[in-house]
């Protein structure tokens, strides 16, 4: 370490000293305006006389369906009189670690079970804001909708869930790397359990929330029926079965040939940060990491810098969907053939089919590939990232489409292109990728169907073997979509056949717009 090096480290290790100590004196001081108040800091003081139209609130009330409708203000109440039943204690920005009344439910990442573990609470509500050790919101990026239906009174903040009947239909059971802090840092993995591990928690009154939940389904895709038709896939009765018949506008049964659908078991999973593992896996210092969330993302969660005590944090942020062709229990099985395909998000392709990018194809080919290895006796897993755009969002991603079409679409001007607008080529950053496949229990991977070197790394460093990957055959790709190939290609991206060299990128160009005019 260079002198200044060392200079800058004893600064930032001061300044990490100076705000404890500023943490502290503020959570004295917040003692001792507490004791004359006579309520906690995260208590609302009901000092103040009850208005004769208004009923007491205390920190358990909610508003009566009457009282919030959609659309229409309710009779009695104005929107300051109804901020005030919603919210009757002072703004709390931010809390302290040993401000009075705190007191987070002990939570040991990486324990040998759930109970030791401990739930994760990041309500806000008065019967679990005190006890809190997760900074951040359940549903990840549509936790903002939640706060809005809140708002317009269609959602009472103190809704308690009936998870009653809805535990997994299949059983994702524990894996010996869930009690390695190491291997997975960036999803709950008791998240699917959590009604039933942590229901004497929730009986007292603790906000746990599962972040995980498993289901079974029926997928129903025209890609499919064509594999079908054409002998590539064979209907099994078991993963691949026949489609009832469908009907006629006239109500009659319909003779036009239904085609298959697939049996799948699948999950959805919400991002949970382990905050010092997931900057650990990055090489970056969690301090560092915890000032990054903080800042650039206007400030929004500001107990990422006051409360170094929480650990876990719940990002605002897309998750996955883990879809499971065949046997589930095969997953973690290494006697059995596993077909692997990580996707991210494309939703210009994977949804509606657009031919400027392989990703619909690169999709629909590995759910084939998946199927094939679960009626060979195996299992196929295909994992979902919302991740659109290469984790640039979808705004980004076509501003970048219009600088390539107006530019000059070429495959040596792919990449630069995306760095003119984002200042980078991908944020995808594949290392909290391999998590979810721990999750699983996935041991090996037989085959493999991506041509991306960042997610091969990113498993295989994780202690998963690859044994074999492939690519997409060259007659699924889309003419438009042969810039995107070569470039990867010749970026130094997995190719079982094709071979491009730098000279040979100019000569790889996409349509024009004036040739998609019709």
């Amino acid at each position: 370490m260079s002198t200044s090096d060392a200079v800058l480290t004893q600064i930032l290790a001061q300044l990490n000293t100076l705000q404890l100590q500023q943490q502290t004196i503020q959570a004295k001081l917040d003692a001792i305006s507490t004791a004359s108040q006579g309520s906690t800091p995260l208590e609302p003081s009901h000092s103040r006389a009850p208005s004769k139209d208004l009923p007491l609130a205390s920190p358990k009330s909610s508003l009566t369906s009457s009282e919030l409708r959609i659309g229409s203000p309710p009779a009695r109440t104005t929107d300051k009189e109804r901020e005030k039943l919603l919210y009757p204690g002072r703004v709390n920005l931010t809390t302290y670690p040993d401000q009075h009344g705190i007191t987070p439910y002990p939570l040991h990442w990486g324990a040998p079970d759930a109970p030791t573990r401990g739930p994760i609470i990041c309500s806000r509500l008065p019967s679990s804001i005190k006890h809190r050790n997760a900074i951040g919101a359940h549903s990840g990026s549509y936790s903002i909708y939640r706060a809005l239906s809140i708002a317009m009174g269609a959602l009472s903040p103190s809704h308690k869930p009936d998870y009653s009947q809805t535990e997994p239909p299949v059983s994702i059971p524990p894996q010996p790397a869930w009690s390695d802090p190491s291997k997975i840092v960036s999803l709950d993995p008791y998240g699917h359990l959590v009604p039933t591990q942590f229901a004497k928690q929730i009986q007292d009154g603790l906000d746990a929330r599962p972040s995980i939940a498993v289901t079974k389904a029926h997928l129903k895709m025209s890609e499919l029926d064509e594999c079908v038709r054409k002998g590539e896939l064979e209907i099994d009765g078991k993963i691949v079965l026949k489609s009832p018949p469908g009907m006629n506008p006239d109500g009659s049964v319909s003779t036009i040939d239904s085609g298959v659908e697939v049996f799948v078991s699948k999950a959805a999973v919400e991002p949970v940060w382990y905050l010092p593992g997931v900057a650990e896996r990055f090489g970056i210092s969690e301090s560092l990491l915890r000032r990054a969330l903080f800042e650039d993302t206007g400030g929004m969660y500001p107990e990422l810098i006051t409360r170094p005590d929480i650990k876990v944090f719940l990002p605002p942020i897309g998750g996955l969907t883990v879809y499971i062709f065949g046997n589930p229990a095969y997953v973690s099985d290494e006697s059995k053939e596993l077909t692997l395909r990580v996707h991210d998000e494309c939703n210009g392709s994977d949804v509606f089919g657009s031919d400027i990018c392989t990703c619909k194809p690169y999709l629909t080919y590995a759910i084939a590939e998946c199927i094939r290895c679960a009626q060979r006796g195996g299992v196929g897993v295909v994992v979902y990232f919302r991740k659109e755009g290469r984790a640039l969002g979808e705004v980004t991603k076509y501003l970048v489409y219009n600088l390539r079409k107006r530019g000059g679409d070429s495959a040596d001007r792919y990449f630069k292109s995306t760095e003119m607008i984002a200042g980078v080529k991908d944020m995808r950053f594949q290392a909290l990728m391999p998590d979810v496949l721990h999750w699983l229990g996935v041991k090996k991977v037989d085959a493999m169907v991506s041509m991306s070197d960042m997610k091969y790394e990113a498993i295989v460093k994780s202690g998963i073997p690859i044994l074999r990957r492939y690519d997409i055959p060259d007659h699924l790709i889309p003419p438009d979509s042969r810039v995107e190939i070569d470039a990867k290609i010749a970026a130094g991206y997995f190719s079982s056949g094709k071979r491009v060299t730098e000279e040979d990128l100019s000569k790889t160009v996409g349509r024009a717009w004036e040739e998609m005019e019709h």
